[in-house]
């Protein structure tokens, strides 16, 4: 992981959580569209579509660079996560996402069992640095995958709290703090939105020292926002910013619900 792979990451793994759906003993699916902007000009677009069955559910969905994307690199990825849904969270049973951005591509696969990883593969695997952070076991245990592990059920605490991310390859925390609530507006949601602070604390799997991690880790000014999907009960993201050197990145819901 460094700071540049978890901005994209965290793009995509936003719009993705973003997916969520009515819960109900039928089968229901939804889209759900999000754009992603550096410095407010286009950098990619998401598409995705989720799937709830009684207390299964399932989310797939794409992502395509866009715009100034293709300065950098042009950029592709498809990602899939499927497990429970408890009283708390949701919990994945497995994960899956493939890149590619420019000539560089890679296949990550995860599968969990209450909680905990079970089995992790990269392909093609990462040779590991020197200063390379290796994820122990215990770090493994009682983790959320990225996708999922930003959808909440209401009647739980949205912010402050900690969620204890595991994206295939490296282990972090993402730790959420209370900034009250502000409007939304987009196709298919129209009101209140839960802003949360966002501290970004990697735990292991990434270089040590390296400086886009410790610029990321010493920032206090990214935000996420969460929209209630009052079919589906549950609190999902519609809006996140992320301040880098070269201008913030953010996500935007362009599609919520209806």
């Amino acid at each position: 992981m460094n700071g540049r792979g978890f901005i994209a990451g965290a793009a995509m793994s936003l719009a993705l959580a973003g997916s969520a759906t009515p819960l109900s003993s039928a089968e229901i699916q939804h889209r759900t569209e999000y754009a992603i902007r550096l410095s407010g000009l286009p950098v990619a677009t998401a598409s995705f579509q989720s799937q709830f069955s009684g207390n299964r559910f399932s989310i797939s969905g794409s992502l395509h660079s866009a715009g100034l994307a293709d300065i950098f690199a042009r950029t592709k990825g498809t990602t899939s996560v499927s497990g429970t849904v408890s009283r708390d969270k949701l919990r994945a049973t497995s994960y899956s996402v493939t890149y590619q951005s420019g000539k560089r591509g890679r296949a990550i696969d995860v599968t969990f069992r209450n909680g905990n990883v079970v089995h992790a593969s990269m392909v093609p695997a990462r040779k590991k640095p020197d200063n390379w952070v290796p994820v122990s076991r215990a770090d493994m245990r009682a983790v959320l995958d990225p996708i999922s592990g930003l959808i909440i059920p209401a009647g739980n605490r949205v912010c402050p709290k900690t969620l204890p991310i595991f994206d295939g390859e490296s282990r972090l925390d993402l730790r959420l703090t209370s900034k009250g609530t502000k409007s939304y507006s987009t196709k298919g949601f129209e009101g209140e939105a839960i802003v949360c602070g966002i501290r970004f604390i990697p735990k292991s799997g990434y270089r040590k020292g390296r400086d886009d991690v410790e610029y990321l880790r010493r920032l206090k000014t990214m935000e996420i926002w969460f929209a209630k999907a009052e079919g589906a009960n549950v609190y999902a993201p519609v809006y996140v910013q992320i301040p880098t050197k070269l201008g913030p990145v953010t996500v935007s819901a362009t599609r919520f619900g209806g």
